[in-house]
């Protein structure tokens, strides 16, 4: 369509949305935040779906919920409990402006939630992407949104690379102003379920006859991931187990509870009681986990011990949780455990 002519006709953009949302309304998956509009549920999904994959999403969604069911429950959590329930997502940092948002909307907004893209965008963490995605959704308001999957069909239907602000401009152009909301999450889900990076199934497309490229790979080549060894020493003493925490000013997971690490040489060529892998970003990292005697470990002031049910309510890093859900079953012998 954009691509044979990069001025639409009425009727094409017509066409187009109507085909794209008769598809939506018909195929849509059926996603906790969609089943209806209310502002806190839209908001929390767009911040866990920054970076996420929606199926890693979908139980920490319901989780939180439940943990938080109303922006005021949230607004009131201490932050260790808000990281708590984020542990296993990554980029904590989302976590935390959220939790300083909930507190501006409850308290100097007496609960009530911004109407507008530009009203949302002046809340902590809240950027272009996220304050259009909830005010479209939420409220109606007609804006358009560009994430990674809206880019990518963008590109397909023009057949050309599109600079971040213009392909805004091609998104706000197709935009169903009497369904901005559906029209933005129909765009994501057909990046997200047809028109993928790798192998579009062009031929269940409903936009198919508008695309100037049919599938034709417009983006550049995935980077090689980078590849790491970590090594954690896992103590424990009774029913308990020692975690560190990582400092307060670390620019990555600050705050943070996790197993001891230790040096490739710390390991003293033991065998693991734990292997496995653990992904995040473009990192692919292959984990050894060994038992350690409470003398072997002994940190500095920042490691403490805690049961098991202390550790659910802390906030862990993913990595750590993931290893203490498997340990019980490792003290016997040596586990491979993949992503």
């Amino acid at each position: 369509m954009a691509g044979r002519d990069p001025s639409p006709t009425a009727a094409q953009l017509r066409s187009f949305r109507h085909a794209l949302l008769r598809w939506y309304d018909q195929h849509r998956r059926d996603l906790p935040w969609r089943r209806d509009n209310d502002p806190y549920r839209v908001w929390v999904s767009e911040i866990m779906l920054q970076q996420t994959r929606v199926a890693a999403a979908l139980d920490h969604y319901a989780r939180f919920m439940r943990r938080f069911p109303t922006v005021q429950s949230l607004a009131v959590a201490r932050e260790a409990s808000v990281l708590a329930a984020w542990s296993g997502l990554g980029y904590y940092h989302r976590a935390r402006r959220m939790h300083q948002a909930a507190k501006i909307i409850a308290r100097e907004r007496q609960g009530r939630f911004p109407r507008t893209a530009e009203q949302w965008s002046e809340l902590p963490g809240i950027g272009r992407y996220t304050s259009a995605a909830t005010a479209s959704i939420a409220f109606g308001e007609p804006i358009a949104v560009v994430d990674g999957n809206v880019e990518r069909v963008l590109e397909r239907l023009t057949g050309r690379g599109l600079p971040r602000e213009a392909a805004w401009q091609q998104a706000q152009t197709l935009l169903d102003r009497k369904r901005p909301g559906d029209f933005n999450q129909a765009m994501m889900e057909l990046g997200a379920t047809i028109c993928t990076p790798r192998r579009p199934q062009c031929l269940l497309c409903p936009v198919m006859s508008f695309c100037s490229t049919r599938g034709a790979e417009t983006t550049a080549p995935t980077a090689a991931r980078k590849q790491r060894e970590l090594h954690y020493a896992l103590a424990r003493r009774n029913d308990l187990v020692l975690l560190v925490q990582r400092p307060p000013a670390a620019s990555l997971m600050a705050g943070m509870w996790e197993l001891p690490a230790l040096s490739a040489e710390q390991t003293n060529g033991d065998a693991p009681l734990l292997r496995l892998r653990h992904s995040i970003t473009d990192t692919d990292y292959r984990v050894a986990v060994y038992s350690f005697t409470p003398q072997q470990s002994a940190r500095a002031r920042e490691s403490r011990w805690f049961t098991q049910r202390q550790c659910a309510r802390l906030p862990l890093t993913g990595l750590t949780r993931k290893i203490l859900a498997v340990l019980p079953l490792a003290s016997t012998r040596t586990l491979a455990v993949s992503k």
